[in-house]
Formats: structure tokens, C-alpha cells, sequence
């Protein structure tokens, strides 16, 4: 995202419900079910942090690392690996509210003051020492190490612990205030612990360490917790319930089939299981099976549009997007027409080959596109459809637009040139062509 959603790229192939956009080295994951789920669990922590909610994105990293954290904007980044060693709803929030101290504090524009960097203040840094700036924070590690200077290295590390200790404090005062309880920042931050002993990162003192350690940490955190009045306060069940299933979704996506059918065996027939086979079948290339797995979604909770939009997903990819379209149309609806969703629709659509649903798809393309312009796979259907009307100029305006969130700066800039030649001169859509134009060419130079 940087920019808001740093340039988030389109993914030619979608694997049911959550799609992939690479992000520099690693990749945004993006599912209409997770972000709400995310965005509904973090919405009370964002108030009591004083910030707007509007402006606060989460958002999912695929990547294995049990890691947060921000890197400029108004954005808390969380890794696909500190959901699945989550166990619950309650960590996840404990770790956003810690994030958020970030965000409030402006902690990423004052490490760059402080250390001369702004790549991020980092989760994961909690359970790894000195040498492991240099190894994971680019800049900030290597400029400092590389100046053999240890009075530079002990000034950022006190730096960085200050900040740590803050958001930490400032993630308590969220959670209260709130109505939250702290017990998921303590358990989480114990597993931490666990992961520091099991590294085995040994330093003699926490000075010498990006942040104090973490049982110091818990010991400063866990009195003040126990004692709100919001520490025995259960998470409410119905997150909980859609956080098991969010976290089963992401196992069966991002692993291999037979690692997900034996941590979800066919003897499980929970909701998580279920969503979890799901994907190991339609990975597999077992249609019948995964929409069956879909089938018992829909006959446990009937008309939830997460599992709607499972089902119409595995039938488009299987060849069937007729028997998507009901499904898919019946999802948008209930979602107040999620963007995500929406373009899924749009692509069902103009899957049929079929010209009388061209309409329908250009309308909820540009109502997707309205509501979220930065995702590129909804641009590129948009560029189709436009394509099939026979509006050339158009066509190449949503593929420079596609092409600008891919960072693809060529392809870009040659599109954007060939929409202001058809489309009429001082139009908005002629000086969006400029502007993709001009940010193109300029980047191009700035590369050189």
C-alpha cells in the first residue's frame, strides 16, 4: 500500500475467495470477509486511539512471520503468520492496539528522525536482538552497523525501546477504554516469549536489544490489565465464531491440500472445517467436492454471503459461471455491495459470453471501482467490457490504470497516451489519462 494501499498489483489467477497482490517482496492478501472481520474487531481500539476510523486501513500480508506492523500512513500491516498462531480474536486485538500506539504516537516518522530510517516499526522485532535490525530492517540495520559506531547503536536502540514501551502503554489505554480486555496482548506476548527462548537470541541486558525484553514487557503490562475492570470480559462470541472461520479460510489458502485436510479432516465438521476443505479441494482440482464442501456451509448458516461468494467463486473457476451468477448476486446484496464481491460479479458476468450481461457488469464494475479504485482486477474487467462496447480509448484508460497500481510504469504510460488520443481533450477522463501520464513518465525518470 504506501500511497494507502501501496500500489496494490492485479492477480491474473484468483483462487477462490482470497486473491493475492504482490507488495515490493512480499504480497497483499485481499478478502472481503477478513477485511470486514479486521476492520469490525479494530473499529473500538481506532475510536479510543483518537484517530478516524475512515483513514485506518488493516491490512493482510501473506507472509509466514509471526509480525505487525506500520510503514507510513494510516496503515497497520498484519502477517498471514500472526493470524494462524493466534488463537484468538482477543490477540489479534491486543496486537492492533499496540500498533495502533504507533500510528498515534507517530512513531515511524520519528524513527526516521531518531535512527535515520523509516522502514517500519515491527511486532517481530520483540523476540529478535541487534543483529537481527541489521539482518530484517534494510537501511536501518546496515547504516548503523556498517558505521561501527556503538554509541549510534545503544542512542537508536534506547530510542526504539521508548517507543515500544509507549505503544504498549498506549495499547493498554486503548484496550480499556474500549471495553476490551487485555488478556490477548499478555498470552500473545508469551508466545513471543516462546519464540525468544526457542531462537535463542541471548543478550545480556535489554539495552542491547531493539526493545526490552519481552517478559519485562508483561510484567509492566500485566498488572494494569488485571486489574480493568475489563479483564474477565469475553470476547463476543459471534467475532470469535467468524475469526475460527477466517483463520481455517487462510489454512486451507495457503497451504498445500493434504496439509490442510489433515489438520481438517473429514471427521471435522465444524464451520472451519468445512471452509478449510473447501479450498483444499478446489486447490486440487475437485469441483464437485469443494462445492459440496460449500453446500454444507450454506445449509448450517443459508444465505451468508462470505460462503455465497465461495461457492460462485469455485463454480466460475470450474468452468460454470452461469450457475455462479445467482450466488455471486445474491452475495453483493447482502454485502451492501463490497467492492471485492462486486468485481468477483462483474468477472461472473462477462465469464458468460453472454452480451446481455454486459450492462449489468459494466454498473457493478463501476460501483466496485467507485468504492475501491485501487483494486487492479476490477479495473482490468472494466477495461474489457469497454473493450466489447468497442470504446478503444476507455479500454486503454482502465488498463493504464490497472498497469499504474501494478507499477508496471511502461505499460502505464503507453496506455494513459493512447486514451487521451480518444478521449476528448480537458474530459475527466482525459485528465485522468494525463495524470497517469505524467506520474508515469516521472517515475520512469526518477528509476533511472
Amino acid at each position: 500500500m504506501i500511497e494507502r494501499f501501496l500500489r496494490r498489483a492485479f492477480a491474473v489467477a484468483l483462487v477462490v475467495t482470497l486473491t493475492v497482490q504482490p507488495a515490493f517482496a512480499q504480497s497483499i492478501l485481499r478478502d472481503a470477509e477478513t477485511e470486514a472481520l479486521l476492520h469490525e474487531m479494530a473499529a473500538p481500539l481506532i475510536e479510543a486511539a483518537g484517530l478516524p476510523a475512515k483513514n485506518v486501513d488493516i491490512i493482510l500480508i501473506g507472509d509466514p512471520e509471526i509480525n505487525a506492523f506500520v510503514a507510513g500512513g494510516q496503515v497497520v500491516y498484519i502477517n498471514s503468520g500472526l493470524l494462524a498462531a493466534a488463537d484468538n480474536a482477543n490477540e489479534v486485538q491486543g496486537v492492533i492496539s499496540h500498533e495502533l500506539g504507533h500510528l498515534a504516537a507517530g512513531d515511524v516518522l520519528r524513527g526516521a528522525d531518531g535512527a535515520r530510517i523509516a522502514t517500519g516499526i515491527s511486532i517481530l522485532s520483540l523476540i529478535l536482538g541487534a543483529a537481527a535490525i541489521a539482518a530484517g530492517a534494510g537501511e536501518a540495520g546496515a547504516g548503523i552497523f556498517a558505521a561501527g559506531q556503538q554509541a549510534a547503536i545503544g542512542k537508536y536502540l534506547a530510542f526504539s525501546r521508548t517507543q515500544e514501551s509507549a505503544a504498549d502503554q498506549s495499547g493498554r489505554r486503548y484496550l480499556s477504554s474500549a471495553g476490551i480486555s487485555g488478556k490477548g496482548m499478555i498470552s500473545f506476548f508469551k508466545k513471543l516469549q516462546g519464540q525468544e527462548y526457542r531462537l535463542a537470541v541471548q543478550q545480556d541486558s535489554a539495552y542491547d536489544r531493539t526493545h526490552p525484553l519481552t517478559g519485562d514487557r508483561i510484567q509492566v503490562l500485566q498488572e494494569a490489565l488485571e486489574a480493568d475492570k475489563a479483564w474477565n470480559k469475553p470476547t463476543d462470541p459471534a467475532i470469535e465464531a467468524r475469526f475460527q472461520r477466517v483463520k481455517a479460510k487462510l489454512f486451507g489458502f495457503i497451504n498445500e491440500p493434504r496439509y490442510t485436510l489433515n489438520r481438517y479432516p473429514e471427521t471435522d465438521q465444524s464451520i472451519p472445517g468445512h471452509y478449510a476443505r473447501a479450498y483444499a479441494y478446489h486447490k486440487s482440482a475437485y469441483p464437485d467436492r469443494a462445492v459440496g464442501e460449500a453446500d454444507k456451509l450454506l445449509a448450517a448458516i443459508p444465505h451468508d454471503p462470505y460462503f455465497e461468494e465461495l461457492k460462485g467463486q469455485i463454480l466460475l473457476e470450474s468452468g460454470r459461471p452461469n450457475e455462479a451468477l445467482s450466488v455471486l448476486r445474491d452475495a453483493v446484496q447482502r454485502t451492501n455491495y463490497s467492492p471485492l464481491i462486486a468485481a468477483l460479479f462483474g468477472h461472473a458476468l462477462i465469464a458468460t459470453e453472454n452480451p446481455r450481461n454486459y450492462a449489468e457488469a459494466k454498473s457493478i464494475l463501476k460501483s466496485a471501482i467507485a468504492r475501491d479504485n485501487q483494486n487492479p482486477f476490477a479495473w482490468y474487467q472494466l477495461g474489457v467490457i469497454y473493450s466489447h462496447e468497442g470504446d478503444n480509448a476507455r479500454a486503454a484508460l482502465a488498463t493504464a490504470e490497472r498497469f499504474n497500481l501494478e507499477g508496471n510504469r511502461v505499460a502505464a504510460l503507453a496506455n494513459a497516451k493512447m486514451a487521451m488520443v480518444g478521449i476528448p481533450t480537458g474530459s475527466p477522463d482525459w485528465i485522468r489519462a494525463q495524470d497517469i501520464a505524467m506520474v508515469s513518465e516521472s517515475g520512469g525518470k526518477k528509476r533511472k
